[in-house]
């Protein structure tokens, strides 16, 4: 299917480098996606989506991490949950 093929090399520079600068200016606003609405579409259509999708959790990822290190873990109270 179309689009599916693997990005060239310069392809993959540009969509990592979309995605830097949509991840700084995410840094740098405190995560206000509002004002990096235009690096976000540049980021969209540099990626694959997968790419996005993937990038996307993998940011969550390391946000909850950043979060575990600087706050420390601290267990839910509720108990009983799977």
């Amino acid at each position: 299917a179309a689009g599916m093929a693997a990005p060239t090399m310069e392809e993959r520079k540009a969509c990592w480098g979309a995605r830097d600068e949509f991840w700084q200016c995410l840094d740098s606003h405190g995560e206000d996606a509002a004002k990096c609405e235009k690096l976000r579409r540049a980021f969209e259509s540099r990626c694959p989506q997968q790419w996005v999708k993937h990038f996307d959790k993998r940011r969550d990822f390391l946000k909850y991490k950043k979060k575990l290190e600087t706050e420390g873990f601290h267990p839910p109270e509720a108990t009983g949950k799977s």
